[in-house]
């Protein structure tokens, strides 16, 4: 996954700081499993958070040592009266806040199969931009298809959210069959489409849509074409 945004674990104020509260937890040079462990934090040891990354936090050790430790390592730290610390999981007020997504849908274009993958960044909760690319497997032939999309969602807080597209892009097809004068063929496209986003839990967001495009071709007419798709979005 690309993109993922780490924020100030409390925006505005000093950075938490905890004491391990397990024989020792482990820190690693980046946010992730394949990143090597460089130290080790022992019990008693005293720590700052500073940042999260979705389920891994970086932190500052009493000696300087910066590194990123897994959630659940840092849930066996305590706070300086004793408490254990507890952390939110991300909710509704982070999707309104968010600025990255990530999604995958499939669905019909045309009454083909597509397969979608899309990347996008919100400028406010109500206006984004995303860039997409799409496989679409057809009995004659394939396409593979690359889009720039503007989304309006004008009621971002509730919890089934409409929202509106315009987009244009390319599309390259390829022949699947030997056809007199069949040749692959690259064409522009654009299309407008409306969809609902609907809030699932954590992070994770349920998205259903419609499109209708206008593949402009080099032949005599141009195509109309409308596409469903439904998927699954993640959103930092």
């Amino acid at each position: 996954m690309l993109a993922w945004l780490a924020v100030p674990l409390a925006q505005g104020k000093e950075p938490l700081r905890v004491e391990v509260n397990a024989p020792y937890i482990e820190l690693h040079t980046g946010p992730g499993r394949g990143y090597p462990i460089f130290y080790v934090a022992e019990r008693g040891e005293s720590i700052e958070i500073l940042l999260r990354k979705t389920d891994w936090f970086k932190v500052c050790t009493a000696r300087g040592m910066q590194g990123w430790v897994t959630r659940e390592q840092i849930e066996q730290t305590q706070l300086a009266a004793g408490q254990p610390l507890q952390l939110a999981d991300a909710g509704r007020d982070d999707y309104n806040r968010r600025h990255w997504e990530l999604g995958a849908l499939g669905g019909s274009f045309g009454g083909a199969h597509i397969v979608t993958v899309y990347g996008g960044y919100a400028f406010a909760p109500t206006l984004a931009t995303e860039l997409s690319l799409s496989q679409v497997l057809g009995t004659f032939s394939d396409s593979l298809m690359l889009n720039v999309n503007l989304l309006a969602q004008p009621f971002p807080e509730w919890r089934v959210s409409p929202f509106f597209a315009l987009g244009s892009g390319v599309i390259h097809t390829d022949p699947q069959v030997t056809l007199v004068q069949s040749q692959s063929r690259l064409d522009g496209t654009t299309h407008v489409g409306v969809g609902v986003r609907t809030y699932l839990a954590r992070r994770l967001l349920l998205r259903a849509e419609y499109n209708n495009y206008v593949v402009y071709q080099q032949r005599d007419s141009n195509q109309g074409i409308n596409e469903w798709k439904i998927g699954c979005t993640v959103f930092f």
